[in-house]
């Protein structure tokens, strides 16, 4: 497809987008896809190392006009853009937007409502309708970015692609004009971030990265309401982000989406809090198990055959004592927990003791990872899971899509049942009057009239 510039697409949709004009069904999934970044970012604020990450947010600055979600601390808002995107991420609970291999909510929510703060510190509350706007073009824009990639994931797309949709979020919360827009758009680019090293090693940086593109898209707004010019040609100028970041292979069709097909629409929740690529073993055990009625204690072998990069990115070996990153990021370890508790949920991957779990690791130690067919670098379906009984008998089961896809969704009441697990998962757990106040505010969002109570909602 040829554009003459596709950044210019981007910056109209962005400003023109009336929030009247939304169709329904995107308008729900925003309400949905918030509650359930709330949640995440809750259940965050439990995760080792926040602490750390908020002691080191505190020397940027305190006493700002943005919280940290469920603490009470405040902070500026790019500081607190960084601590908020984290705590979404951490958990490795956020949605996901598989097409794109992009999570969009983590870096997109927590820069929105830090500057909707902001806002309404100096008298100037920003309602529901204009968040849901807000969320709704800034996923679009992260998301058809990371589609229109080609080429296999080497930077972190989350982060990179992620960041993009902040930017484009607040830009629409500040009411910025097309070319405003495409500036604030060119100025994130410049301050684009985030590798796929912290992935590999089982970082804490994986999440903050995210941050780090949170805090860019608030500073890249700032300078384009200042005046600051950013380049115009970041997508696919000679070094735009599709040139050196995505090696060049790209194709702009998913662009000629906006407005017509609404991401926020193809978000997958994720069942479990742990990496998306992970989640097909544990989909496929679960519907094994129920339909040929075995137990873990008869299970010899499992073997995965899934697409490229689900091998390349989670198919590492369980080594014997992960970090909670490392381990909700590997097929292997996951699959273990599943078979060795019946679950795989928040606790599970809490403290020394979870993780060193001998059982866990038994089953662990039988899980292989097999690389399929599929030529797509960027594909997480299908996927087939084999299991062999120590019996001799064999059974298997092919995923044209896994728990928590659009096309497979959570119910209503499983999403209200994470939302609650995610509270209670908290630092503070959230008794049930306050978690039943934020399900009231999201489900009335668009007559909300300030978002910032959202926030505040958040701390016990």
């Amino acid at each position: 497809m040829t554009l003459a510039n596709p950044a210019d697409a981007l910056a109209r949709h962005v400003a023109r987008t009336d929030p009247e004009s939304i169709p329904a069904d995107a308008v729900s999934k925003t309400r949905t896809f918030l509650l359930d970044t709330l949640g995440a970012g809750i259940a965050g604020t439990s995760a080792a190392g926040v602490d750390d990450v908020i002691k080191a947010a505190s020397v940027w600055g305190q006493g700002g006009a943005a919280q940290v979600w469920h603490t009470g601390t405040m902070l500026p808002a790019p500081s607190a853009a960084i601590v908020n995107a984290y705590l979404i991420h951490c958990q490795e609970f956020d949605c996901v937007h598989e097409d794109a291999v992009v999570h969009p909510m983590a870096s997109i929510a927590a820069a929105t409502l830090s500057r909707c703060q902001e806002l309404s510190a100096a008298g100037k509350p920003v309602d529901g309708r204009t968040l849901i706007a807000a969320l709704a073009v800034g996923v679009d824009v992260a998301t058809v970015i990371g589609m229109a990639v080609e080429a296999p994931v080497r930077f972190y797309r989350p982060a990179t692609a992620g960041g993009f949709g902040a930017t484009a979020a607040v830009a629409r919360i500040e009411g910025l004009d097309e070319d405003r827009v495409a500036s604030a758009l060119g100025n994130a680019y410049g301050q684009t971030s985030g590798t796929l090293q912290p992935h590999l090693e089982g970082s804490m940086l994986v999440g903050l990265q995210i941050g780090f593109n949170a805090r860019a898209a608030l500073t890249a707004v700032d300078l384009a309401k200042a005046g600051v010019e950013g380049p115009r040609d970041f997508l696919i100028g000679r070094y735009g982000y599709f040139e050196l970041y995505e090696q060049g292979l790209y194709d702009l069709a998913p662009i000629s989406q906006l407005g017509t097909r609404w991401q926020i629409t193809r978000l997958s929740q994720k069942p479990y809090p742990t990496g998306r690529l992970t989640h097909g073993v544990v989909d496929g055990l679960a519907r094994l198990m129920a339909e040929h009625g075995f137990d873990a204690d008869a299970v010899e072998a499992v073997t995965v055959e899934a697409p490229p990069l689900i091998c390349r990115l989670v198919g590492r070996p369980a080594i014997a004592q992960p970090s909670t990153t490392y381990a909700k990021l590997c097929l292997a370890f996951v699959a273990g927990v599943f078979l060795a508790r019946g679950r795989v949920d928040v606790p599970d991957f809490m403290g020394p003791e979870m993780l060193s779990d001998p059982r866990v690791h038994h089953f662990a130690g039988m899980v292989s990872v097999v690389q399929d067919t599929n030529a797509d670098e960027n594909a997480l379906n299908p996927q087939t899971v084999r299991v062999r009984l120590t019996g001799g008998q064999e059974h298997a089961i092919t995923l044209p899509v896994v728990f928590g896809h659009p096309e497979a969704p959570l119910s209503p009441e499983q999403q209200r049942d994470k939302f609650r697990r995610c509270c209670s998962f908290g630092r503070h757990p959230l008794p049930e009057e306050p978690v039943a106040r934020l399900i009231a505010m999201v489900d009335d969002l668009e007559n909300l009239a300030d978002v910032a109570d959202l926030v505040a909602a958040t701390v016990s």
